[in-house]
């Protein structure tokens, strides 16, 4: 280093101030609405909408499950409701049925960090409008209402839906950690995805356009793909 060359530093953050914590309070879009999980009203029937899967496939990839009773799935929520990091809400469809569940996770109000995850999705709520709103909407959440500055996502990285998804949503891949973790009596490599604050803007706009009801047809087909919004930005 040449004398009174002074090393690279990141760009100053004058007058940051530690983030809030998201709340309970409801999530509300067009197709669907995020709610504080409430074991006892949405126990009965997040147990029917996930029995649909009948292999439990979707259980793969997560460190828990299938439930085979409800009783068991009731038990295991019971243990997440009064959590606040993981913080689940339920996730209900157009009807107000439980579909879903989905997470915030490695809340980190110091530096603006939050991940989304534990997300899991009835067979019926995979690949619809509700299903990409909810990320949306937490999206929203994370970035507008308490000002995060880094949304982060991540999965085993033999998890290809998942990956998919991510690639889908706007996240930029980081890398994988190797060996990171284990579960259900396996070794993980983990794949790191993040959306930043200065790329929120423009994924916001593609994603309002995307749910947009002029971009379904009669039969609910998309007319433009969200890729194809996300390159309009």
């Amino acid at each position: 280093m040449a004398p009174n060359t002074r090393p690279p530093v990141g760009p100053s953050l004058t007058g940051w101030r530690p983030r809030p914590r998201p709340t309970r309070d409801p999530m509300v879009g067009r197709y669907c609405r995020l709610v504080a999980l409430d074991p006892a009203a949405h126990a009965p029937a997040l147990f029917d909408a996930f029995r649909a899967d009948t292999e439990g496939l979707g259980w793969t990839y997560l460190p828990y499950g299938p439930f085979d009773t409800l009783a068991a799935l009731r038990a295991w929520l019971d243990g997440l409701a009064t959590s606040d990091d993981p913080l689940f809400h339920t996730i209900l469809d157009e009807a107000g049925t439980p579909a879903g569940l989905a997470s915030y996770l490695r809340i980190t109000p110091d530096t603006g960090t939050i991940e989304v995850g534990h997300i899991h999705y009835s067979v019926a709520l995979r690949r619809s409008r509700a299903a990409t709103e909810t990320m949306y909407l937490m999206m929203r959440r994370a970035f507008d209402e308490l000002g995060y500055r880094r949304y982060e996502w991540k999965c085993d990285d033999l998890n290809a839906p998942s990956r998919r998804a991510a690639d889908r949503l706007g996240f930029v891949y980081e890398g994988t950690f190797r060996k990171h973790t284990i579960y259900k009596g396996r070794s993980r490599d983990t794949a790191w995805y993040s959306i930043v604050d200065d790329e929120w803007p423009t994924l916001r706009a593609a994603f309002e356009a995307w749910l947009d009801p002029a971009n379904f047809d009669t039969a609910g087909r998309q007319r433009s793909a969200l890729r194809a919004q996300r390159a309009r930005g």
